[in-house]
């Protein structure tokens, strides 16, 4: 398993650990690259109203990047990159440009999480699929993806198509979102995220779908990998299920950042 992209530990308020115990597990399993990926304050919300349960504090957010990078600089491996996953929310941009241009981020993973303010993957808030179309959801979830890829704030989005999480899978006939959503992220020369958190989840599927990800392949579109793990025990956990999913649609390079820059390497 070569890197894992997506940690998050206990300071976004739903996760379980300290970096230490992330990197112990990460050492365990011979793994060459960390990227730490808290939940970045919810910028978009007034300080009242900020759920500490679903992202850090602001007040939290430099300890959290000195914790890192402190890690990074202490050794033994894996080498340690400081990364952030940030909610895109339309009409927030220039608040969230600020937050991101405050920190020396190695990247900075993209995602929708809120349709209308209604946080779709919170298992608090799943009897909220009941009352909508489902289809009119795939939609919407999909067009503010793209969105969030042309914002110039994201290096990566994260599980691409989360909005399948509680299930069930994406049903056919979505080939021409999924286009227009490639050619979207294409365009902006984003990644996209191989995330294998929906192995854990309802779904029980890796974030993208097959479908979505050859599409990505033919587009040239590049892909980093990440568990999305919550606590130190998913620590590239599917990983070697991803590798094999990126391998089977022809990708033979993946994606790692350095100061908000790309590198691919072989895969």
């Amino acid at each position: 398993m070569p890197v894992d992209y997506h940690c998050h530990t206990a300071r976004c308020g739903h996760a379980q650990g300290t970096v230490e115990e992330y990197l112990r597990r990460a050492r365990a399993l011979g793994l060459e690259e960390v990227g730490f990926a808290d939940h970045l304050p919810q910028y978009f919300l007034p300080p009242g109203r900020r759920d500490p349960g679903l992202a850090m504090a602001e007040e939290e957010l430099a300890d959290y990047v000195a914790e890192v990078l402190a890690a990074a600089a202490a050794g033994p491996g894996p080498a340690v990159r400081l990364g952030c996953e940030a909610d895109y929310v339309p009409g927030r941009e220039a608040d969230l440009a600020a937050f991101l241009r405050a920190h020396p981020f190695d990247y900075v993973l993209g995602s929708v999480h809120y349709l209308d303010g209604w946080g779709f993957d919170n298992p608090a808030h799943r009897n909220g699929y009941a009352t909508r179309d489902r289809g009119e959801l795939i939609v919407t979830y999909f067009r503010l993806v793209q969105r969030a890829a042309t914002s110039g704030l994201f290096d990566v989005l994260a599980h691409p198509d989360l909005i399948k999480k509680f299930g069930p899978r994406l049903p056919p006939g979505l080939t021409s979102l999924y286009e227009e959503t490639v050619r979207a992220i294409k365009k902006a020369d984003v990644c996209v995220e191989v995330n294998t958190a929906g192995l854990r989840h309802p779904v029980q599927e890796i974030y993208p779908t097959e479908e979505f990800l050859r599409l990505c392949r033919a587009h040239r579109v590049p892909v980093c990998l990440g568990s999305d793990a919550h606590r130190p025990a998913d620590v590239g956990a599917g990983l070697e299920q991803a590798v094999a999913l990126l391998r089977e649609v022809g990708y033979r390079e993946i994606a790692l950042f350095r100061g908000r820059r790309r590198i691919l390497r072989e895969l």
